[in-house]
């Protein structure tokens, strides 16, 4: 089954497991869930209280609400 999910993050979250480190992904782009890969890097430049989707290869799109 396919969904959209929303993530409002723009970063991972640091979780610390004794002396190391792990950072889980919190914008939902990672390609190795639930470990962050970078790929959040994308949405710095998102505007906020706009919705955007990304395609598989990276590419954003801005969804438009119709009134």
């Amino acid at each position: 089954m396919a969904r959209i999910v929303r993530h409002d993050a723009k970063a991972p979250v640091e979780v610390k497991l004794g002396d190391k480190s792990a950072y889980i992904c919190m914008c939902g782009l990672s390609k190795k869930k639930p470990y962050c890969d970078g790929s959040h890097r994308i949405t710095a430049a998102e505007e906020e209280g706009k919705l955007f989707v990304y395609g598989s290869d990276g590419n954003k799109i801005e969804i438009v609400k119709q009134d």
